[in-house]
């Protein structure tokens, strides 16, 4: 959990819709950038950890798709360990990096993820994500969420599930139901973060969607799964992500200045838990401040996984920004906005910035690292020091099945 490893350069693409480009071209693109940022050469790299989720469904790449991307630049010899574990793919590409660097084992380590998730068959993007649950419990697992839906009184519509949209989205809009009936959160307050990850993204170069929208346009957009509006959701993407992670020893030799400590990174897996007892997130999220002795008071700047509104609201609780049930107050009051007391996803978040879900953990490390070197221009924090990435993927029981937190400092 505990890090001693060191970011020392940075790189990803523009995310969107990049049709006439492979899975070499846009991890190129990341990699080549990262290892300029360094101050390195490709042939410096001692291991890689690459990041890839879907491309066995979409591409038709199997088994070596790390290797592949490398080989494109001219890299072989080196470790490559392919790394899957749903949309927290890049992020725990980057956490088994960290690790293996803080044990001594290497100086100079890569972490990238690339996806492609557009095709022109959309139900084999869709199959991608019914994929990230129990695929042999299929049908428990749709109607158990028709059973949810219906307990939580919105109206049903399992048919459009994993053929008009992300099987996620139903799950999303169980979470946003529960909250609005256990707190009084008001689909008014989930647009909120949409229109306001809307003014973040619309400051991000990288960002696939740079268009502002307000609460209203939220509201009057089309419906995905009751409360859950288009805007409230993340798009898939195209696009790769990647960093350059050394030792304290090799930071020092390449100079510390625009060197971002990893303070910890840390992994964990969901568990069938009980009413009443910790679920992954909140029980990651505490380990993670009592290892590090960072609390939230501490965090100058977040990403986080907002696949959906609610998700984000509801880490505003889950990360102790606020207590349990004021997430969307916290909101409406503009504390998670650039100038806020936590901005959250300065990015844009997955919403706007987009979400090739094997790309997304890393991207959000390469968002907080230009954040601490105070090199994010329009969208900056100021005076950022320390800064926290969560990233969770999948989906088991009631619980997420997978999830990486990053704490970073400088």
């Amino acid at each position: 959990m505990k890090q001693n490893a060191w970011i020392a350069g940075v790189g990803m693409t523009h995310f969107g819709k990049h049709m006439d480009r492979g899975l070499k071209s846009l991890a190129g693109e990341a990699i080549t950038a990262a290892v300029a940022d360094a101050g390195i050469g490709l042939k410096d790299v001692q291991a890689a950890w690459m990041g890839n989720a879907a491309a066995a469904v979409i591409t038709g790449q199997v088994c070596v798709p790390g290797q592949m991307a490398l080989r494109e630049l001219g890299v072989g010899r080196i470790p490559v360990v392919n790394v899957e574990n749903a949309c927290a793919t890049a992020a725990t590409a980057f956490q088994q990096a960290c690790t293996m660097v803080s044990a001594g084992l290497y100086d100079v380590v890569l972490a990238c993820g690339a996806e492609k998730l557009y095709h022109p068959d959309k139900l084999k993007t869709f199959s991608v994500f019914s994929g990230a649950v129990d695929v042999e419990a299929m049908d428990r697992v749709v109607s158990g969420i028709a059973r949810r839906i219906e307990a939580l009184g919105a109206p049903i519509d399992t048919a459009g599930a994993g053929t008009t949209r992300s099987l996620f989205m139903d799950i999303y809009a169980i979470w946003a139901l529960s909250h609005m009936q256990r707190y009084g959160t008001t689909r008014e307050q989930f647009a909120m973060v949409s229109a306001k990850n809307s003014v973040h993204g619309s400051l991000n170069p990288k960002a696939q969607y740079r268009d502002v929208i307000t609460v209203a346009d939220v509201l009057a957009a089309r419906e995905v799964s009751w409360p859950l509006t288009l805007p409230m959701c993340s798009p898939i993407g195209d696009g790769a992500a990647a960093a350059i992670i050394v030792s304290e020893r090799k930071a020092r030799e390449l100079g510390m200045r625009r060197a971002i400590r990893v303070e910890a990174s840390q992994l964990s897996s969901g568990w069938d838990f009980a009413e009443g007892e910790e679920s992954v997130a909140e029980g990651s999220v505490r380990a993670l401040y009592e290892a590090t002795g960072i609390g939230a008071p501490d965090i100058d700047c977040i990403e986080l996984h907002d696949a959906s509104a609610p998700s984000e609201l509801m880490y505003y609780e889950y990360l102790g920004l606020c207590a349990k049930g004021e997430g969307g107050r916290f909101v409406q009051e503009g504390h998670s906005r650039l100038g806020g007391s936590k901005p959250v996803n300065t990015s844009g978040g997955l919403m706007r910035k987009g979400h090739p879900i094997g790309a997304t953990g890393l991207a959000q490390i390469v968002e907080l690292t230009e954040q601490l070197r105070g090199e994010a221009g329009a969208r900056q924090v100021v005076g950022a020091k320390v800064a926290l990435a969560e990233n969770g993927g999948g989906y088991i029981g009631t619980d997420a099945a997978a999830m990486v937190l990053t704490l970073l400092s400088r």
